[in-house]
């Protein structure tokens, strides 16, 4: 028989090359090695020094003592600083991503990953966004939320009205919709427009077609001042309806007359979760919030949009009765009775402004610092295309009061932003470091571990994300490296854009993207998609 001789180059190659790759070193056995850090796992358990070795996206190794450096690529000596998981801030707002995809506004406060889409507002289509996003690349990670305000303006607009049985099908549709495209929940703002308009019904409706899924429902109360208990309520009511986890988010108490009132929220939440729900809370740790000066005018009188706004107040019946309402909120609500409290933000038709307050304005204006005169310049503010603002009506006791809650996430509130940009609210800049250098360090508020927990591992449970929010072997290298010593927030009311202090290094999926203090914009975030 005649021999085939034809393919023996191709063996001879095939045996070259297993030759080489045979007596070739070995790869190196890790990539990094965070090296005789205090490691804080993120669980609650206290400290240990150790090292914690990552190779590609996942951590090899969380060690007490050394790990085997020789031959890692790259050794960090982090010794006197606290290794942690990356920062998962549930409260994000990222309208800007498409502008500002690398992040650097989170990274450098230690987060890793975001979760976008709160208060009921969110892109849409959320795949094509997402898409989009993934595209450009992000510096962080990116999970969303789909918005009922959102939907519900897409459906019925501005109008102040039950929806129809077909217009309700086409709401469940949607929200179905941004659960297969990968959302990771339903959220509401039933403080704001349209979704102020929207009952009890509608909303477990939609949730529930979020339940389904898998996906929580977070909820900016419809009231978080003198009905701030009807507020909570409705949400655990929502939550048990539609039979799904809730986030009570941003929870705060507004106004001097509700202060103190934690107490029994927190004690309703306790008692909720005793029977059998599941409610959670995220919380930023200031005594100010942040939000449209359209917050000030009674829902009813926009309904309809800004030209049926305008119209109301031709009619001087309404106009009092619009004007009698904003008053009511000045006194009650984010105004605080006190013009001085409720300071400009972004004003695009007068930056001057950006950092003054409504009292000042009416200063300028010569007009008295009366909650009537306030009145008459929202309504102006609101002519002129509105105007955000933050608004100091929040007790220092109640901050503290929600923050030890064991069920009290930390998360931002914050929006993605760049220095220059208007007058932001500090917590944009430094909610993180804040929590570990005032809450932590100075006041002694919860201790490190619980401060790392409340960061990590419980605002993971929240959502339900799984492969983060823990230092152990095999789970996602997300990390952060910050200095107790030193972390803290720089940013103020008065000079907001400021990059806090102390956090030396971030990694992202085991990429670098804060070095030795340094912002890199390597972009190695993913876009997290619910059920994908």
């Amino acid at each position: 028989m005649r021999k085939n001789y034809s393919k023996r180059p191709r063996d001879l190659l095939a045996f070259v090359i297993l030759a080489v790759v045979a007596c070739a070193p070995p790869p190196p056995p890790y990539d990094v090695v965070l090296a005789g850090g205090t490691i804080i796992d993120g669980t609650g358990s206290p400290g240990f020094l150790g090292d914690v070795a990552i190779r590609g996206d996942r951590i090899l190794a969380v060690s007490r003592g050394d790990v085997e450096r020789a031959g890692a690529e790259r050794v960090i000596d982090v010794t006197g600083k606290v290794v942690a998981p990356g920062f998962i801030d549930i409260h994000s707002h990222l309208s800007p991503l498409l502008r500002l995809p690398e992040g650097e506004s989170k990274a450098r406060q230690g987060v890793t990953t975001v979760l976008g889409g709160p208060d009921g507002s969110s892109p849409w289509p959320l795949g094509i966004y997402l898409d989009s996003a993934a595209a450009l690349g992000v510096g962080i990670n990116v999970a969303m939320l789909v918005g009922h305000n959102t939907i519900r303006g897409a459906v019925m607009g501005m109008d102040d009205r039950a929806p129809t049985a077909d217009e309700l099908a086409e709401m469940q549709e949607m929200v179905r919709q941004a659960m297969a495209e990968g959302a990771w929940g339903l959220s509401t703002g039933l403080r704001y427009l349209p979704g102020a308009f929207s009952d009890v019904d509608e909303v477990v409706a939609l949730a529930e077609i979020a339940g389904r899924s898998g996906g929580i429902y977070t909820s900016h109360l419809r009231e978080e001042a003198l009905n701030l208990i009807a507020g909570v309520t409705e949400a655990i009511e929502i939550g048990r309806r539609a039979d799904i986890p809730i986030v009570l988010t941003h929870h705060k108490v507004v106004g001097q007359p509700m202060w103190g009132s934690s107490e029994r929220t927190l004690a309703m939440v306790d008692s909720a979760n005793a029977a059998g729900r599941r409610i959670r809370i995220d919380q930023y740790p200031y005594t100010a919030t942040y939000t449209g000066i359209r917050i000030l005018v009674p829902p009813w009188a926009l309904g309809g949009g800004n030209a049926a706004f305008f119209q109301r107040l031709e009619d001087p019946v309404l106009r009092d009765s619009i004007t009698a309402g904003i008053v009511f909120n000045l006194t009650n609500d984010r105004g605080g009775n006190d013009l001085s409290r409720v300071q400009f933000a972004r004003v695009s038709w007068m930056p001057e402004l950006e950092g003054r307050t409504l009292g000042d304005w009416a200063e300028m204006r010569g007009m008295p610092p009366t909650m009537e005169a306030g009145a008459e310049l929202v309504i102006d503010v609101v002519r002129r295309g509105g105007a955000s603002a933050i608004y100091h009506v929040l007790d220092e006791a109640d901050v503290q009061t929600i923050m030890q809650h064991p069920m009290t996430a930390i998360a931002s509130d914050g929006r993605l932003v760049q220095p220059g940009e208007g007058q932001p609210h500090p917590r944009w800049y430094g909610t993180f470091p804040r929590v570990l250098g005032e809450y932590v360090r100075e006041k002694g508020v919860i201790t490190l571990e619980e401060a790392v927990r409340k960061m990590t591992s419980l605002p993971a449970d929240h959502i339900g994300l799984p492969e983060r929010g823990v230092l152990a072997e095999g789970m996602i290298a997300d990390v952060v490296v910050f200095d107790p010593e030193t972390v803290a927030d720089r940013a103020t009311f008065q000079d907001p854009h400021q990059y806090p202090a102390g956090i030396d290094w971030v990694i992202v999926n085991g990429v670098v993207a804060v070095e030795d203090g340094s912002f890199r914009d390597a972009r190695g975030g993913r876009i997290l998609r619910r059920n994908q």
